[in-house]
């Protein structure tokens, strides 16, 4: 089992991850604990942003070196990021869940590290939450100029230590870069990522050389349906999400409730990318894809976390981050349509 790793710009109340609305400076905590005692405050250590990233960094440069031709198999750092509408103990809940099911024992796909905002867990809370999410997206973006920076580092110090060998049969494997990185977000986590990635864009110059994230599944997505369309304009945040991302799928359903009334209450009625599908799927960028889950969620009652209760779901989430390509995906019936 690997260790958690949780970070934070939740203020601390009564002892305790909060909901108050001033976000705070990131904090960094690692545990050893299963599942669901990983939703216990008390089973997090707190540890400074150098000391969390060795640990992490440290556990990763564990993943072995993986072939082109076995690249599926070459393992993720993955970031969580929840939705609206949870408390810490939720969302820490639901963390362990995706951590005990996809990425613990032999066949795991590595580490995953939970993010989480101050998000009020109540359903009356819609709108606050999104200020929040909205202001908590800078700080990820820091965190995505850095990752960034580490990439291109490794990078630089593969192909140097490639032309001193002659062949990457020669080739130095400590320099070589062994993560693939991926995101899974949830509901208005999505809208956390959107501005994220398009504020980390910026910073960066809108880099056009390396993909920063492999894999970003956006999970019952609560965010205009519309945003990958190509008619955008080029600074649009779908635009600098898919020039940051080697591929972006969206997990979707008809069935989900909360976000038909989602749609309600933003841009006077577009429709919800987890709820709709994508706008136009003819006229998006072709790292753009889509996947209807209405029928592997059926007869969840909660559906709009249904992909993290149906085992069918987690198998095609895990396909997705793996890098099954969407047509071997839809063709292997794995959509249960």
């Amino acid at each position: 089992m690997s260790q958690a790793y949780m970070i934070t710009n939740r203020q601390m109340l009564d002892g305790d991850l909060g909901y108050l609305p001033d976000l705070q400076n990131l904090h960094f905590y690692v545990s050893q604990k299963n599942r669901d005692e990983l939703s216990i405050f008390d089973n997090w250590t707190q540890k400074t942003e150098e000391q969390f990233t060795a640990l992490l960094l440290d556990e990763a440069m564990q993943f072995s070196v993986q072939t082109d031709e076995n690249n599926m198999r070459q393992q993720h750092v993955t970031l969580f990021i929840h939705g609206y509408n949870n408390t810490w103990h939720d969302a820490a809940k639901r963390y362990g869940q995706i951590k005990a099911d996809m990425y613990d024992g032999d066949s795991g796909l590595g580490l995953p590290i939970f993010f989480t905002w101050p998000s009020d867990g109540t359903a009356v809370g819609y709108l606050p939450d999104r200020e929040d999410a909205r202001a908590s997206a800078p700080q990820i973006a820091d965190l995505f100029v850095m990752l960034h920076d580490h990439l291109v580092t490794m990078q630089r110090a593969a192909a140097i230590s490639k032309v001193r060998k002659g062949s990457m049969e020669g080739q130095d494997r400590t320099s070589v870069c062994k993560a693939k990185i991926s995101v899974i977000a949830h509901s208005m986590g999505n809208y956390v990522m959107e501005n994220a990635l398009a504020i980390a864009s910026k910073k960066l110059n809108n880099p056009q050389l390396i993909s920063l994230i492999n894999q970003l599944v956006m999970v019952a997505a609560d965010v205009d349906n519309d945003i990958f369309q190509k008619d955008k304009p080029s600074d649009s945040d779908g635009v600098l999400m898919s020039n940051l991302c080697y591929r972006i799928s969206a997990m979707y359903s008809g069935l989900d409730q909360v976000l038909g009334a989602s749609a309600g209450l933003k841009h006077f009625g577009i429709r919800r990318l987890g709820r709709s599908g994508i706008a136009d799927p003819t006229n998006v960028w072709d790292n753009i894809c889509q996947f209807d889950v209405t029928a592997l969620i059926q007869g969840i009652e909660n559906s709009h976390s249904a992909v993290f209760e149906s085992p069918s779901a987690m198998s095609l989430l895990r396909s997705i981050l793996q890098g099954t390509d969407r047509k071997v995906i839809v063709n292997s019936g794995a959509l249960g349509t």
